[in-house]
């Protein structure tokens, strides 16, 4: 009688073979993917997902032998695919780094900027206080995080004001770069000296003109500057705040949406 892998289905014609209920031998697990794959593909089954934890690392040669292809891995465990239709979607694995960076004007007209202990060039180069999100991270709590991180300005969010999309990015990945303005709710800096060599608070129209600032970051401030941007805002009865953000002009009252700030 086969003795078929334990496992789940997904809307799209997937079945998945439960990780914690995988064979660890790579032999059983032989034995038992042989018995699976024509009985998923009898059900009509398009893909398999099967996620291999770590501890089971010595099955994933006779998957490959299967036919099984790497999708992506995680911390703790490895994906690989398997058609059993041909043709079937695949979707890719996440194609893009996200990362924001922070617009802090203070009401002097001075621009919060600092610059990277490790870059191209000897010569210093201010940019703004920024990074990359952290899985699960909203935007809005994101950029404060960095800018406190590496300046110690605690700030509060103000609007998204622009984006910058590139491609050919860490690991030949793309990139999406947001830009927000915020208001600083302290003044003295602490700065981060793993990653920053210098931080200061610089007047804006000195940073515009300087010739050590990239023609990308005088755009951007200067959008920070000119546009209302986008404010995080609530919809009502519409999805978990705590798992999803929304970034819209600012509207009046009465439109069913309310802002956050």
């Amino acid at each position: 009688m086969p003795d078929i892998l334990e496992s789940s289905t997904n809307p799209f014609g997937g079945v998945i073979p439960k990780p914690a209920a995988l064979p660890g031998d790579p032999q059983e697990f032989r034995r038992r993917l042989q018995d699976s794959l024509p009985a998923w593909r009898a059900k009509g089954f398009k893909v398999v997902w099967l996620e291999v934890p770590t501890a089971k690392a010595a099955v994933i040669p006779v998957a490959v032998e299967a036919g099984f292809e790497f999708h992506h891995t995680g911390h703790d465990y490895l994906m690989l695919t398997h058609r059993l239709v041909e043709g079937a979607f695949v979707p890719p694995y996440a194609s893009h780094y996200i990362g924001a960076g922070g617009v802090v004007l203070n009401d002097r007209s001075e621009l919060l900027v600092v610059c990277e202990r490790h870059r191209a060039t000897a010569a210093l180069s201010f940019k703004l206080p920024g990074g990359a999100l952290q899985p699960g991270e909203h935007l809005v709590d994101a950029v404060i995080r960095e800018v406190l991180e590496e300046t110690g300005v605690r700030t509060r969010f103000d609007a998204l004001v622009c984006l910058r999309h590139w491609h050919g990015y860490r690991y030949g990945k793309s990139d999406i770069y947001f830009v927000c303005r915020l208001s600083p709710l302290s003044q003295d800096i602490t700065m981060q000296t793993e990653e920053i060599e210098e931080c200061q608070w610089m007047p804006v129209g000195q940073y515009l003109e300087a010739g050590n600032v990239s023609a990308f970051n005088k755009h951007i401030v200067q959008a920070a500057l000119e546009s209302p941007g986008l404010a995080p805002i609530h919809i009502d009865g519409f999805a978990d705040p705590e798992k999803r953000e929304f970034f819209m002009p600012r509207n009046p009252p009465g439109n069913g949406t309310s802002p956050l700030l």
